[in-house]
């Protein structure tokens, strides 16, 4: 039985399942993608991320569930969705042989209403390349141009799979760019990441995933508010053996710690009480500080807390 159509989402996934033999890949994962909205989805290696994205690209058949994009399914009408979506992959293969202007042209010719190369190729910044050939440009520019391509049918919803992995801060900052000027265009992103201050910084809203099930969503916002702890206080000390997780939990102003390779984490909601108390129970056990910092609660902290790993563990 097929979903009921939504009008003003973009992308709707209900119950959606996929598995490899007897490894679950996704199991029962639901998601809601508004129009007009960058929507980030987060989870660590093997957590059903791409998966999930390459069901609803077309891509790989689900076992069960619905997906519904921009009032169609799959099965209603292929072509239309195709038409309809870009897909931006960890990693294209273009020819090196090919301009810049020819392979956007060769992309350009799969669509029924596409853009302008040129309009495009202003959109990612690519206009001095135009006549280069692949085989010369940068890994940022090969990235701005597999979204090039991407973008060049005029797509009304946008799949890209980690966009910046691999890029220098520069050209991280120049594909943000991109990507904001098509979501104030009025269109909608699906993005997948690896690094938490692109979510905070361009997703309206996040889902994290862990074994193939949405386990938070939210805003950004909304996701560390959830944590209940406005700051993180990040200690190592020689004298380990002698801190005890459980004794670090009941300090003044502590609402969780954690021990990861060697350095101590701790949620503190009140910084001024936390640190006080924290340093008078590490002289009690006499285990002297070689590393003391805090910082406001982050979606990484956020992520680590729900799923014990750190997004870029892996």
């Amino acid at each position: 039985m097929q979903a009921a159509v939504h009008k003003s989402a973009a992308l709707v996934v209900r119950g959606l399942r996929k598995s490899y033999g007897d490894v679950v890949a996704v199991d029962g994962l639901d998601l809601d993608v508004g129009a007009q909205e960058c929507f980030g989805l987060l989870g660590p290696n093997g957590a059903g991320k791409t998966t999930t994205i390459e069901i609803c690209e077309g891509l790989v058949d689900r076992d069960s569930g619905d997906v519904e994009m921009l009032g169609r399914t799959w099965e209603q009408d292929p072509k239309a969705l195709r038409q309809r979506i870009g897909i931006s992959l960890q990693e294209t293969q273009l020819s090196d042989k090919l301009t810049v202007r020819e392979t956007l042209a060769l992309f350009r010719s799969f669509y029924e209403h596409p853009h302008d190369v040129s309009h495009v190729l202003a959109q990612v910044q690519l206009e001095e390349k135009a006549n280069a050939r692949i085989s010369t440009l940068s890994g940022g520019q090969k990235q701005r141009l597999a979204v090039a391509c991407a973008l060049i049918g005029d797509p009304e919803l946008l799949f890209l799979d980690e966009p910046t992995t691999g890029l220098d801060p520069q050209s991280r900052r120049q594909m943000w760019d991109v990507i904001d000027k098509f979501r104030a265009s009025g269109h909608s992103i699906v993005l997948t990441t690896h690094y938490m201050d692109e979510a905070e910084r361009l997703c309206d809203r996040i889902a994290i995933v862990d074994h193939g099930r949405v386990i938070a969503r939210g805003t950004p916002r909304e996701l560390i508010a959830s944590l209940g702890a406005e700051q993180m206080i990040e200690f190592a000390s020689e004298g380990t053996a002698a801190i005890d997780l459980g004794e670090l939990r009941q300090l003044e102003g502590i609402i969780d710690a954690r021990l990861d390779a060697g350095t101590y984490s701790l949620q503190a909601k009140e910084l001024h009480r936390a640190v006080p108390a924290l340093l008078a129970y590490l002289a009690s056990r006499g285990a002297p500080l070689t590393e003391l910092k805090t910082h406001s609660a982050t979606l990484e902290d956020v992520f680590v807390s729900l799923t014990g790993r750190h997004l870029r563990d892996e």
